[in-house]
């Protein structure tokens, strides 16, 4: 198939990319390399895909509805994932527009043009944080009309949005709603990347909170699959990809690193951040009937993977800006 892939040199469109041209796909890899986080690790991602024939990449942004219009316009295009977006709770606090702008009028721009264009499959990136302070494991059912971030906020806006042109243009909708990603290459304000540096390097970790919060961790690997599982046609189905076990505390992932690095955490504990979630922890059962899927790399197996990667390209990750 022709896939349509936006965020393409982000940490998950990258690796989902991988696999569908590993696949036998061929993928047309939308990013604007935007600088929200240091550029060259974009660049190294995409670069890494360069290698594939049936890769071509776009430098363009969905926010601009004419640009995009072209891309439809100039391809045959099978299904579209969506994994273009502004992420990261905190920084949304601090230019929430962007978010806005980016996560939902892009996605609406998408939308558009898969009404347009006749293309049928949208797989659209969200995320747990819609499930703040309600019950776990977070099922797919509960109603998350209480988002505590304008990321969450922009990410259900995106969601309802799709809802919307399912209902009215038949647009068949798989919302993937990601738990706590990690995994080699992730962006550098994540906390498996930050710290795993700060431990090789003997600095201190900042730490918000006690660590005693708790992550559904899941690997990047097994996020792209079921990524990619989820272009079968669905109706519009919201569907958790999370590891499916009981949350685990962030100082469980601090000693996993401690071990595999053989070095100390100094750690600087802080406040813990009033748009910060407590717990995650995805209930699967969805995943797994209707996709076939479930996580197959535990933590200790993942930040393993990491610390190796980590390791072997030193230098390079070493000189990204936190």
């Amino acid at each position: 198939m022709n896939i349509l892939l936006t965020g393409a040199a982000g940490f998950i469109g990258h690796k989902t990319a991988q696999i569908l041209l590993e696949e036998g796909h061929s993928v047309i890899g939308v990013d604007n390399l935007n600088d929200y986080y240091d550029k060259r690790l974009k660049d190294f991602r995409a670069q890494s895909l360069e290698k594939f024939e049936k890769f071509k990449f776009l430098n363009l942004d969905i926010e601009n509805l004419n640009t995009l219009r072209e891309v439809f316009k100039s391809h045959k295009i099978d299904k579209v994932l969506n994994l273009a977006a502004r992420a990261g709770v905190r920084y949304s606090m601090e230019n929430p527009h962007i978010y806005m702008s980016t996560n939902a009028q892009g996605t609406l721009n998408i939308l558009e043009c898969m009404k347009e264009f006749g293309q049928k499959k949208l797989v659209l990136a969200s995320t747990s944080s819609l499930y703040a302070g309600l019950k776990m494991p977070f099922i797919e059912s509960l109603a998350v009309n209480e988002p505590i971030s304008p990321y969450a906020a922009t990410k259900k806006a995106a969601e309802t949005m799709a809802y919307t042109y399912h209902y009215l243009y038949g647009i068949d909708v798989s919302v993937v709603r990601y738990f706590t990603v990690y995994g080699p290459a992730s962006r550098p304000d994540m906390a498996q990347f930050r710290f795993m540096r700060w431990i090789e390097a003997g600095e201190d970790i900042e730490l918000f909170g006690d660590g005693t919060q708790s992550r559904d961790f899941t690997y990047v690997d097994d996020i792209a699959r079921g990524t990619i599982l989820a272009m079968k046609d669905v109706g519009y189905e919201v569907i958790n990809l999370g590891g499916g076990n009981n949350p685990i505390e962030i100082n469980k992932m601090i000693s996993i690193l401690e071990e595999n690095l053989g070095k100390k955490a100094k750690i600087n504990y802080k406040e813990f951040h009033k748009a910060d979630m407590k717990s995650t922890w995805a209930n699967i059962e969805k995943a797994k009937k209707l996709l076939g899927w479930a996580p197959t790399i535990s933590l200790e197996e993942g930040l393993r993977l990491c610390v190796e990667s980590y390791k072997d390209n030193k230098e390079f990750f070493d000189g990204i800006k936190l």
